[in-house]
């Protein structure tokens, strides 16, 4: 069974490897290898035999093809409610055929399983919302995924993202050296305005231990530098560990569930090994998801739980601006129409509608719901990896339209958005269809009308 140098049904491990795949730029060479990769049939029926668990498949055998799932479907709505893009159709003629096939498929109709589990699907979940079976889409396209990773047909990007946590335990070539430098360097560049901040690394026995996304060491750290700052207004007593510290798991969008529990494990260790009384996540979704939702499952832990309890960046903030850790100044609040996504992961995914909804209550004099919201709302259209798959960047940005048009409906000029694949998704919609909004994670806003007390402003010269 022919397998290529950068295609194959090997994960990447090593950082040759990685520095291999990564030469490859766009995949080229990788998608041409794709086209000679074989099906290894045997091992696809044995692990369908080992895995594909009761509950899918009486998920399968239940689909009546009633279609109520269709409109709930955001690529279905956009692409002229194509039949091909109803959610039941596109898991019945994928994964279903797997399954009556007995893993008999060829190359050709992997790669179509791939397309569909990744360029069709986000795998927000919104669609088991209104199946009235309660068949859950989201989670077989996720189990699809990880067959599909394991045969080598997988998006050449999250092959490389899979490949980054493997070496580095991070989605990006980011170490742990290089984050604690950018810590010490965001302080060093806030002393002017801040100089008693600092962000403790290793601090044993803390009450909040702050985990990130490792983009905002390699493209945002100010968003570092605002979580801590927020921290020090807040007066936490709070650490970063310097392993660990990585919430994200491209893994979990790959497919590849021995990466994503090596990435969960790594965070969880730092939680045993510098015992805090809770961990708070930065803003991001999936990175929530992975971690606080999936995780612990991955991990084998029987009670379902995180070592240590855990909260994603929004329950913080509501928590300080409940209690009047951060209070905001009255005439700093946002006067312009605003609106809020509502992220998949942590919204639909773990309940948090209502604490978004009380943080925007205090800063916001504005505020304009989407239509639909909470748990309701639509994906932002580039979840579940897309937004970072080349490939599929015409089905992403088509798939876009259908936040353009709720954003649009509601008239808001700024888009609050606490998750980055949304912030991401939210700035190329503009960039694509130019409706000429603005769009902002929390810190940077709480940070611009939060009072300050006096003993930690700068000294006036």
């Amino acid at each position: 069974m022919p397998e290529g140098k950068l295609c194959n049904r090997e994960p990447v491990n090593t950082k040759e490897q990685l520095d291999t795949l990564l030469s490859d730029k766009g995949g080229a060479q990788y998608y041409e290898e794709m086209q000679h990769l074989e099906v290894d049939r045997k091992k696809l029926n044995d692990t369908l035999k080992r895995t594909f668990n009761s509950k899918m498949r009486a998920w399968l055998e239940l689909c009546a093809h009633c279609g109520l799932c269709a409109e709930s479907c955001f690529f279905y709505l956009t692409n002229n409610r194509d039949p091909g893009q109803v959610p039941a159709y596109k898991i019945q003629s994928t994964l279903g055929e797997l399954v009556r096939r007995k893993g008999n498929v060829s190359s050709e109709f992997m790669q179509y399983c791939m397309d569909t589990a990744w360029g069709k699907c986000t795998c927000c979940n919104r669609c088991g919302q209104y199946c009235p079976y309660g068949i859950d889409m989201g989670v077989m396209f996720s189990y699809l995924r990880g067959i599909l990773f394991s045969q080598g047909f997988v998006p050449w990007e999250m092959k490389v993202g899979s490949g980054m946590h493997r070496v580095y335990r991070a989605q990006m070539d980011v170490t742990n050296e290089d984050f604690t430098e950018t810590c010490d360097w965001m302080c060093e560049e806030s002393e002017d305005e801040w100089p008693q901040l600092e962000i403790p690394v290793d601090k044993e026995n803390a009450d909040i231990m702050y985990t990130i996304n490792a983009r905002e060491v390699k493209h945002y750290p100010e968003d570092i530098a605002d979580a801590a700052i927020l921290f020090h207004i807040a007066g936490e007593d709070w650490t970063v560990p310097s392993q660990g510290w990585e919430l994200t798991s491209l893994s979990m969008f790959a497919g590849d569930w021995e990466g994503a529990t090596m990435q969960v494990k790594t965070v969880y260790d730092a939680m045993e090994r510098l015992k805090p009384k809770r961990m708070v996540g930065t803003e991001c979704g999936h990175a929530h998801r992975a971690t606080m939702v999936e995780g612990p499952y991955w991990a084998g832990r029987k009670d379902g739980d995180p070592p240590v309890p855990s909260q994603h960046y929004v329950e913080w903030v509501a928590e300080a601006l409940r209690t009047g850790k951060l209070k905001i100044d009255p005439e700093k609040k946002i006067k312009e129409p605003v609106t809020l996504q509502d992220a998949c992961n942590y919204v639909r995914n773990h309940g948090l509608g209502e604490i978004t909804r009380e943080i925007m209550s205090y800063i916001a004099e504005d505020f304009r719901e989407m239509n639909p919201k909470k748990e309701h709302n639509f994906c932002c259209g580039g979840g579940g990896g897309l937004n970072g798959i080349g490939r599929y960047r015409r089905e992403r940005n088509i798939g876009l339209r259908n936040k353009v048009d709720q954003i649009r409906k509601t008239g808001a000029s700024l888009v609050v958005a606490p998750c980055h694949n949304c912030w991401d998704a939210i700035r190329d919609l503009n960039e694509e269809y130019h409706i000429g909004i603005r769009w902002s994670f929390l810190k940077p806003l709480l940070i611009s009308m939060v009072e300050v007390p006096e003993h930690l402003k700068p000294e006036e010269e």
